[in-house]
């Protein structure tokens, strides 16, 4: 019996147990601290109650026998498939067909699972700082990978690679940076991919925080985009899915791996449940859009009082506007695991180090816009006396 060797060699803790690890430490350390988390990613608000009502329905259907059900499609019930078309895409111009769009557990799977389409002897190019999945993912499979390095110089933009990369990781708006490509820009990656013939894996989980009409929401707005890209996209940001999973891929049967990851969905996944997929069916509602875009502007307004807030104190940041990230650089003297022991001992406050999402992220941290609104406040004046 041989091991995966690649799995092996990645590094012991994953960024956000160690963030995890050490805020634990610290609340052993010092029950009586209100520690604020501004550091992962998670929403806080509540369902809309529309969803929750839609899927205490589903719920009950599976308690009657009349109305039960079983095994649901691998890639997803037709009538959610088409409502992502008519919702997210139609209204953009884009033209898909129910067979093009995946139903499934949450855009972290299918980031992940979408690697086994492509060989192992393929290049990955990845935009760093990155989201560490991207980074894991490939390193299981022992793939090369050209590091794209996004830095301040250049408001963290991407350069195209300089050699030809088979894969390609695109993620916009960016986590963890919070910027964000304008057509023109993002244009220019659509080019690429088709000249070389690449494929792009385009992480859109954040793009319900767009409000620039100059800036995408979908790689499909561009074109031929569809002969290159896998889109990924997720009910979590969007409509506060976290702890109930639910995202979807759109795989367009232009790139010619449609049926290849039809057949591996098949195989290998056995579908989002009925009852989150009818809480994901439920967002597309009257009553469901309009408590999304409730909580949507909750997090923008709190995204702006946050980077407006560091600003003020004569931090250097990036996004807070069009993404629910800001990235900060941290004082001189620091670097990013420092300031952020600094910030937890002093403040009581968690963020996230940088130097986790890559090298290119030493000297920064992330704070996350979807914390509450009063923790954010809080911490504010907390940093005010630092």
């Amino acid at each position: 019996m041989r091991i995966n060797t690649h799995l092996q060699q990645l590094k012991g803790s994953y960024l956000f147990t160690e963030i995890a690890n050490r805020t634990r430490a610290y609340q052993q350390a010092h029950p009586e601290a209100n520690v604020l988390r501004l550091g992962i990613g998670d929403v806080t608000l509540p369902l809309p109650q529309v969803i929750v009502e839609a899927m205490h329905r589903a719920v009950d259907e599976l308690s009657c026998a009349d109305t039960f059900r079983g095994y649901g499609p691998e890639d997803g019930y037709s009538w959610l498939r088409q409502a992502v078309i008519d919702h997210d895409y139609t209204p953009r111009g884009i033209r898909l067909t129910p067979d093009e769009v995946f139903i499934s557990d949450g855009a972290g799977s299918d980031l992940g699972n979408l690697s086994e389409l492509f060989d192992n002897t393929n290049s990955v190019a990845i935009l760093e700082p990155s989201y560490p999945a991207y980074v894991d993912t490939s390193r299981m499979a022992g793939r090369d990978i050209i590091w794209l390095p996004c830095l301040a110089k250049n408001n963290f933009y991407p350069e195209l690679p300089s050699e030809k990369a088979d894969i390609i990781y695109l993620c916009f708006p960016n986590n963890p940076t919070g910027t964000v490509l304008t057509r023109k820009e993002l244009a220019r990656w659509v080019d690429y991919a088709r000249t070389n013939h690449s494929i792009i894996l385009f992480d859109a989980a954040y793009e319900a925080f767009v409000e620039d009409p100059e800036v995408p929401h979908s790689i499909y707005e561009i074109e031929g985009a569809e002969e290159v890209a896998i889109e990924i996209r997720s009910f979590s940001k969007t409509a506060g899915f976290t702890a109930v999973r639910c995202g979807y891929t759109v795989v367009p049967k232009a790139t010619g791996l449609q049926a290849m990851w039809s057949r591996r969905q098949c195989t290998k996944f056995n579908g989002a449940s009925y009852i989150s997929q009818r809480g994901a069916m439920a967002t597309y509602t009257p009553e469901g859009q309009a408590g999304i875009k409730a909580n949507l502007n909750y997090y923008k307004q709190t995204a702006r009082i946050l980077s407006d807030g560091l600003r003020a104190m004569g931090y250097e940041v990036w996004g807070g506007a069009n993404a629910p990230y800001i990235w900060c650089r941290v004082p001189q003297g620091f670097d990013s695991w420092s300031f952020f022991d600094r910030l937890l001992n002093t403040c009581q406050i968690v963020c996230t180090p940088g130097a986790g999402f890559g090298p290119s992220g030493e000297g920064f941290v992330r704070f996350s816009a979807f914390s509450k609104r009063e923790d954010v406040e809080e911490a504010l004046r907390r940093m005010k006396k630092l």
